[in-house]
């Protein structure tokens, strides 16, 4: 059955909602001179509910990463390179200036922009401490103070308008796909907080939640995820905090005697019941609001790394398995979309809407589809060149003869997540976007054949995909991989390959996307996406230490049209034809007779 939620975005407006003066007035109320609006919510969700989706509220900005503050006299919305575009398109200039997530950020605005005696809110249980810090410091430097606050003023001014919190059924996730069950896991990882000194975690991440009991919810959109807490205790005995609402039948019998059941009012009375015994809650994962509990309790606090988060993103081999064939099932419903793409599309020319809804009926087919990992990206033309857009009504446009198509989607199955780009010529490509294509295929390969050793981190290897852009004088503004969950979310760390600084190791087990790009504003996007599982390591004939490496999960052709085999070398084109056979080979039999004719062409050797 599945769990797929739809929206209505037909009377989508051109700028976003204009909610800015109740917030103000709202925050006049309570004496502030400023609030601070951060994308995450209670849960430090990158996806969100529609009821905590403040930041989309306040300001008509959808992407997944993002931040407000809304002074009494002026406002700005901060973004990443991903949505420079997109948060023009979405965003009123009159009312928000447009500034930059990540050089300076909020800190920076507020030191610019707070006065001195100035109060500006925050919601303690909206922000981690770490960034809770950082605009403290900034607004004492403005002369500013930082005030918690018990109620949010835009909760305040949303007030009955503001949708209802999700009550999705908690259910069981089979043994069959977690690979280990919770009773395991709940010893190993108690074990190693009494390792640690700690007596207990408080864990509120959903998707640490879910992976820790084998359950899976339906409360974050496009994630199979139930919004709620857990302490856990050494003794691997556990509490779990769920509105009673979503506890299903089953649930008390599967989650067994070692682990209570618990409404969310009884969270802070626990919290307090710690009080003189050593607590471990994770400053990037939680909200200071539970570190003010603990405090207030006596207890102490140590700050150190969610301990499920490592575990949970080096995959077992049940759960490996499970992912090649989740995408070895939606690598032929792709397939069947880009034949029709390749062949009736050429003709047709879809827009992105339509193209969205046939790639999406092709993976309902499948019988096992749970819902999609994120809302299909279709750019046609200029569209492709928003990193993150996503087609609405208002913004939907037509494929043109000559241009590009990219489409970035994936989907949720029990038995793991999938994440997959392809880049498509509609009709006939320029010299340039087969060249820009082939510089975009050339690092994606490099970053599939790579050997590394034990050790290694995301950022050492990150710069193998960009060279060959770089050595043209091009770039992009996103990261080039990201951590993918095992039927949980399409976004997991603690892993990435990017430029900024990441600390973690690459270790087997690991799943990681490998997606660079190219984006041309105004005219078109290139990305290719495959996902890839970090592999055991093993002995290079003639070499000295065993070396780690990827095996590509997704298999679905690239569009050879967009090829310019003139600046591949040989093993890359070898690499490439070697890719297109496995392709042919695994999905071939899986589709209908006409369109393992037209794989054949398209998989043919370059």
């Amino acid at each position: 059955m599945s769990m797929r939620q739809t929206f209505d975005d037909s009377a989508e407006p051109a700028f976003g909602p204009r909610h800015t003066p109740l917030i103000r007035a709202a925050m006049a109320e309570q004496g502030l001179d400023g609030f601070v609006v951060p994308h995450e919510d209670e849960h430090q969700n990158e996806y969100l509910p529609k009821a905590n989706d403040r930041l989309a509220w306040a300001t008509g900005f959808t992407g997944s990463a993002g931040a407000a503050v809304i002074l009494k006299d002026k406002a700005a919305v901060f973004v990443d390179g991903r949505y420079a575009i997109q948060v023009r398109d979405q965003v009123d200039g009159e009312m928000f200036e447009v500034r930059d997530l990540v050089e300076g950020g909020v800190p920076a605005y507020l030191r610019e922009a707070a006065r001195p005696g100035w109060t500006i809110g925050y919601d303690p249980k909206l922000h981690s401490p770490d960034a809770l810090a950082r605009l403290s410091e900034a607004a004492a430097g403005a002369g500013a103070a930082l005030k918690p606050v018990a109620a949010n003023p835009l909760d305040l001014a949303w007030g009955q308008a503001r949708p209802a919190q999700p009550k999705a059924p908690v259910v069981p996730h089979p043994l069959a796909y977690a690979g280990e069950d919770s009773t395991s896991k709940r010893a190993r990882l108690g074990a190693e907080l009494a390792g640690d000194g700690a007596a207990a975690a408080v864990i509120t991440a959903p998707a640490a939640i879910a992976w820790l009991f084998n359950i899976r919810g339906g409360d974050v959109i496009r994630s199979p995820l139930p919004l709620g807490q857990t302490i856990l205790k050494a003794d691997g005995t556990a509490t779990v905090f769920l509105d009673p609402d979503k506890v299903t039948p089953e649930l008390p019998a599967w989650l067994g005697n070692e682990v209570a059941l618990a409404a969310p009012e009884d969270l802070e009375p626990a919290l307090a019941a710690l009080g003189g015994q050593s607590v471990l809650v994770d400053p990037a994962l939680t909200s200071a609001w539970y570190f003010e509990a603990l405090e207030r309790s006596g207890a102490k606090v140590i700050k150190a790394a969610d301990p499920t988060t490592l575990p949970r993103a080096c995959k077992n081999a049940v759960e490996i398995e499970g992912a090649r064939w989740a995408h070895i099932r939606d690598g032929a419903a792709l397939t069947r979309f880009l034949h029709w793409l390749g062949t009736e599309g050429q003709v047709t020319l879809p827009d992105e809407l339509e193209a969205v809804a046939k790639l999406e009926a092709f993976r309902e087919a499948t019988g096992a589809l749970k819902d999609i990992s994120f809302d299909t990206i279709a750019g046609a033309t200029a569209n492709g060149a928003i990193c993150h857009y996503r087609p609405t009504h208002r913004t939907n446009r037509r494929s043109e003869p000559g241009s590009l198509l990219l489409i970035d989607s994936g989907g949720q199955y029990l038995d793991g997540t999938t994440d997959v780009t392809r880049t498509v010529a509609m009709g006939e490509p320029s010299a340039e976007m087969r060249k820009r294509f082939t510089l975009v295929l050339k690092g994606h390969l490099a970053l599939t054949r790579v050997r590394f050793p034990v050790g290694t981190t995301g950022p050492a290897l990150d710069a193998l995909a960009r060279a060959p852009l770089w050595a043209a004088g091009l770039d992009y503004d996103h990261g080039t991989g990201h951590g993918v969950g095992s039927y949980l979310g399409v976004h997991e760390g603690p892993h990435r390959i990017a430029k900024v600084n990441n600390t973690v190791a690459l270790r087997p087990g690991m799943i990681v996307s490998n997606e660079p790009g190219y984006y041309k504003e105004g005219a078109y996007g290139i990305r290719i996406e495959n996902l890839q599982v970090v592999t055991e390591p093993a002995p290079i004939p003639g070499g000295e230490r065993p070396m780690l490496g990827f095996e590509p999960l997704t298999l679905a052709p690239i569009d050879r049209r967009l090829v310019d085999v003139a600046i591949m070398t040989p093993e890359e084109r070898g690499q490439l034809d070697a890719y297109h056979a496995r392709v042919l080979a695994v999905i071939g039999p899986l589709v209908e007779a006409e369109v393992r004719a037209w794989m054949e062409e398209v998989c043919a050797p370059v």
